[in-house]
C-alpha cells in the first residue's frame, strides 16, 4: 500500500505515518537527542539493510543458475529487479571461471561495501574543475554530463551519470564539489521527499475554458505560439514576476509587474507582452486557476488570444512553465523581494535562459533563434524578419 493509503487504513495523519515509516529525531527539554528508528526497516543476519542481497538470496541465485533458469526467472523468484540479479552475477562471479559461487560472492560484496569510495570526480582534478565551472554558471548536472561527452569523446571514464554530480554536491567528502547556496536549482543542501500539492480552485465571474477543450493543434508541440504562463511570488506574497514559455521552442518571456500582481496588472502585462506578436506566434495562453487571471475575458477581447485553464491541483498540465519557474528560482530565490528587479533585469534573465542548451531541444538553441528574432522585432515595433 502507499503511505497515504496505509495512514487512512489505521486512522492517522499522513505526516505521522511518514515519521513512523522513515524514523525521526526528537530533542527533549534538556537538549538530549532521541532517535526513533523506522518501523519498516528490516535487516538481515549479517547486519545489512534489506536493500542489499543477503547470503541466503545468493544461495538461491547459485542454485537457480545451475538449474538453467534465466536471470528474469531468478528475479521473479526472489522478488528483485532483473537488473539487480544481472549486476550481482556480473560483478561477483569468479573472474577466472565465470561461475557464480554464493559464498565468494558474499565476501566480494562485503569487501566492496566497506571500501572507502573517494569518488571519480575527486580523483580527477581536471574533471572536477570542468564540472565546478559549469555549476557556477548554473548549468544543471544533466546538462554538464552531456557536455562531458562532447568535451571528452575519447575518454569514456570521464562520462558521468548526472546522479554522480548530484552525489558529489550532496556529499562533498566524496565528490569535492562546493555545496554553496544556489549551486543547484533547488537551493537545498540535502534532498527532501516530494509532497502533494495543495488543492485550490478559483471561480471567475466569466467562466474560463478548461484545457480539455483546447484544440488538438494547440496540444501538439510542433507549432510555436502556444504559451504557458504563471506567477512566481516573492517575500510574503507581496511581489511577483509573470512567466511565459512557448510550448514548442521553450522561449521564455518575463512580465514586469511593478504595480502588484492583481488581475488588472497581469492583464495589462500580458497584453503588452503578447499583443504585438503576429497571430502565428500568439495562438493561445494556458494558465492555472489563480485569481490573477480573473480578467482573462478582457485580455482575450483585447488581443484575440484564447486562454485555457488547467484543472485544479494539476500543475503537470503546464509542465513547461513549471520547469521554467524552477529554473528562474536560481535567479529569484524564494522569500526574495521581487519588486527590486526592474524590466532590464528581467530581460537579462530571460536572455540568459533562452541561450542555454536544452535536452528537450537536443541540447541546441538554434531552434529558438528565429522565434527570438520575431519576438524581438515585435517588441521593437519593426518589420518581422
Amino acid at each position: 500500500m502507499s503511505n497515504s493509503a496505509a495512514c487512512r487504513e489505521v486512522g492517522i495523519n499522513r505526516r505521522t505515518g511518514t515519521r513512523w515509516r522513515y524514523g525521526r529525531k526528537e530533542v527533549d527539554q534538556t537538549g538530549r537527542e532521541r532517535v526513533y528508528a523506522p518501523i519498516t526497516e528490516e535487516r538481515h543476519r549479517d547486519g545489512t539493510s534489506d536493500r542489499f542481497l543477503a547470503e541466503d538470496e545468493r544461495l538461491v541465485i547459485a542454485d537457480l543458475l545451475r538449474s538453467g533458469n534465466s536471470l528474469r526467472a531468478i528475479a521473479r523468484e526472489l522478488g528483485r529487479s532483473p537488473a539487480t540479479i544481472s549486476r550481482e552475477v556480473r560483478r561477483n562471479s569468479d573472474p577466472r571461471t565465470g561461475k557464480y559461487h554464493p559464498f565468494q560472492a558474499q565476501r566480494r560484496a562485503a569487501v566492496r561495501r566497506v571500501r572507502s569510495k573517494e569518488g571519480k570526480i575527486r580523483r580527477d582534478p581536471e574533471l572536477k574543475e570542468f564540472i565546478q565551472q559549469r555549476l557556477d554558471r548554473r548549468w544543471s548536472p544533466e546538462q554538464i554530463c552531456q557536455a562531458l561527452r562532447t568535451a571528452f569523446p575519447d575518454e569514456p571514464e570521464r562520462h558521468l551519470a548526472h546522479e554522480t554530480v548530484y552525489q558529489a554536491v550532496y556529499l562533498p567528502h566524496r565528490g569535492g564539489l562546493e555545496r554553496t547556496p544556489g549551486v543547484l536549482r533547488s537551493g537545498r543542501p540535502a534532498r527532501r521527499r516530494r509532497r502533494r500539492p495543495d488543492e485550490r480552485a478559483t471561480r471567475f465571474i466569466d467562466p474560463g475554458t478548461l484545457i480539455s477543450h483546447r484544440p488538438d493543434e494547440l496540444n501538439d508541440r510542433q507549432i510555436a505560439g502556444s504559451w504557458e504562463g504563471d506567477l512566481i511570488v516573492g517575500k510574503n506574497n507581496r511581489s511577483a514576476i509573470g512567466t511565459l514559455v512557448d510550448r514548442s521552442t521553450r522561449y521564455v518571456k518575463l512580465l514586469h509587474l511593478p504595480g502588484g500582481r492583481g488581475a488588472e496588472q497581469v492583464r495589462d502585462a500580458l497584453v503588452h507582452a503578447l499583443g504585438d506578436l503576429p497571430a502565428e506566434l500568439a495562438r493561445s495562453v494556458t494558465w492555472d486557476q489563480g485569481s490573477e487571471m480573473s480578467r482573462h475575458d478582457e485580455f482575450t477581447r483585447a488581443t484575440g488570444i484564447p486562454v485555457y485553464f488547467c484543472e485544479p491541483a494539476s500543475p503537470w498540465q503546464r509542465g513547461s512553465n513549471e520547469n521554467t519557474n524552477g529554473l528562474l528560482r536560481q535567479y529569484f530565490p524564494k522569500s526574495t523581494d521581487l519588486s527590486v528587479f526592474g524590466a532590464e533585469d528581467l530581460a537579462f534573465v530571460a536572455a540568459e535562459l533562452n541561450s542555454r542548451p536544452r535536452k528537450t531541444l537536443n541540447l541546441l538553441v538554434g531552434s529558438r533563434i528565429q522565434l527570438s528574432r520575431v519576438v524581438g522585432a515585435a517588441e521593437r515595433g519593426s518589420d518581422f524578419p
